[in-house]
């Protein structure tokens, strides 16, 4: 997979993998990014926090269902990255950019690990600065960079 575009997804990315597609905006692109990645055209990195963040909106928007979606999205067996450049990272970022600490560890990882962070979050994105390892879910296809 040398020549497959590196992602990293955030939750607001992976939430839709499981959400209804009539109430998502950008459904379809993030399924094809979840695709892309099954096919083994598109590599994916997240953050150890990943897991938390997506339990966090599911324990609350669907509680009954959050305990089978979470084994299954943990079974889909996504690359975590962590050291401790990617805390020292993360901290920079969280302080730099005025963002939240989650959102700053999906962005370190792309950039340790010379990914794109792909978000469906525009008020996040609006804090980085231009040439930052980010794009718009809306804006990005897969297979582009």
């Amino acid at each position: 997979m040398t020549d497959s575009p590196r992602l990293v997804p955030d939750a607001s990315v992976i939430l839709k993998w499981v959400l209804d597609a009539d109430d998502e905006d950008h459904w379809e692109v993030a399924r094809d990014i979840l695709d892309g990645w099954k096919e083994g055209t598109i590599e994916l990195f997240v953050p150890p926090l990943w897991i938390y963040e997506v339990g966090n909106f599911l324990c609350r928007q669907k509680p009954r269902e959050a305990e089978q979606i979470l084994t299954a999205f943990r079974g889909l067996g996504l690359t975590e990255l962590t050291s401790a450049p990617l805390l020292a990272e993360t901290v920079a970022l969280a302080v730099d950019y005025r963002v939240t600490f989650y959102d700053a560890a999906y962005l370190a990882v792309a950039r340790l690990h010379r990914a794109t962070l792909v978000t469906a979050d525009a008020r996040f994105l609006r804090k980085l600065p231009p040439g930052a390892p980010a794009r718009f879910l809306g804006d990005f296809k897969p297979g582009s960079r």
